[in-house]
């Protein structure tokens, strides 16, 4: 008997220590999620594209036909430009506060090029040139310009010649996909970098016969999974404007090799590879053409985050 009651004694202050816990559950605060809940798990990243559409709306233009140039929205850090003589091709020089002189050739077309204002806000100096014969070009006009950016990001962020995007542009579609899981621009920078370096290879044949004012087309080299570094960094350059993260498409020199590459600027901090260092407050490097072509070893990591084996001359 006495076993009986101890056994019964056990029961019953077992039943009312579950009873307890069940409603000190059930007074738990709605609104108050466990502790080890999803709320710990960071939220994904919206992964909607952010396209932005340069105007020649015609308010504000310099020169007149057959070349005029429509800078009616410098403040976003593009000006458009549209030749429609007779000769071959037209020459637009620009040069900014920087002193680097951008030099743009484009055939006749009655489409706008557009043409990123990359040396910040201050005075520029424009001028128009007609080709002649061979590489002889007549003065059109000179011009001065005052330009104050909206923000030094929006040239970096706006499609141009050089990162040829729109709306309706597979790489748009593509990168919204590659980021569709991602919870910061860190990993959507990681994620795009990687799809490039992974999918795209390197065009040898290409290489040795790119024409004189070569254009890449972003939705080819996607498509076609096969570039030069100018096709590597402009569609990485596009892919990640669309996701709204200012992106520089460069030019210089690696070692003695002329050569195109991404800058990124993103406020995250953080590491992708282990090497590539993200502080949060400057634009980083980036060389898919070098990572795709070394398997992203770590010595190309290294080399290209080493900036003395790159020499920058222009910016688009």
């Amino acid at each position: 008997m006495h076993h009986i009651h101890r056994l019964t004694t056990v029961f019953t202050l077992f039943f009312l220590s579950c009873l307890l816990l069940i409603l000190g559950g059930c007074s738990q605060n709605a609104a108050d999620p466990p502790a080890n809940s999803s709320s710990s798990i960071q939220s994904l990243r919206s992964n909607n594209p952010t396209v932005y559409t340069p105007k020649a709306d015609g308010q504000i233009t310099l020169g007149q036909e057959p070349l005029i140039l429509d800078i009616s929205h410098t403040d976003q850090g593009y000006i458009m430009t549209r030749y429609t003589g007779t000769s071959a091709k037209a020459n637009l020089q620009v040069t900014g506060p920087d002193g680097i002189t951008y030099k743009y050739f484009f055939p006749p077309s009655e489409a706008y090029m557009t043409i990123p204002i990359t040396a910040g806000s201050g005075t520029y100096e424009i001028a128009a040139y007609e080709n002649i014969v061979d590489t002889k070009y007549a003065t059109l006009y000179k011009e001065t310009v005052e330009i104050t950016l909206s923000s030094e990001f929006l040239p970096f962020l706006y499609p141009n010649m050089y990162v040829n995007f729109s709306a309706d542009s597979k790489a748009v579609s593509a990168a919204a996909d590659i980021v569709s899981s991602v919870s910061s621009d860190l990993e959507a920078v990681g994620a795009i970098y990687h799809y490039i370096i992974e999918h795209i290879v390197y065009d040898n044949q290409k290489a040795q016969s790119v024409p004189s004012g070569y254009l890449p087309d972003i939705d080819e080299t996607l498509q076609t999974n096969a570039g030069i570094c100018f096709d590597y960094a402009s569609l990485t350059a596009a892919m990640l404007r669309s996701q709204n993260i200012p992106t520089r498409l460069e030019f210089g020199y690696s070692g003695e090799v002329y050569h195109a590459w991404i800058s990124v600027y993103i406020e995250d901090i953080g590491w992708i590879d282990k090497l590539i260092e993200f502080t949060g407050d400057s634009w980083t490097r980036m060389d898919p053409t070098f990572a795709a072509s070394n398997d992203n070893s770590s010595a190309i990591l290294e080399y290209i985050g080493d900036g003395s084996h790159y020499i920058l001359q222009y910016i688009h």
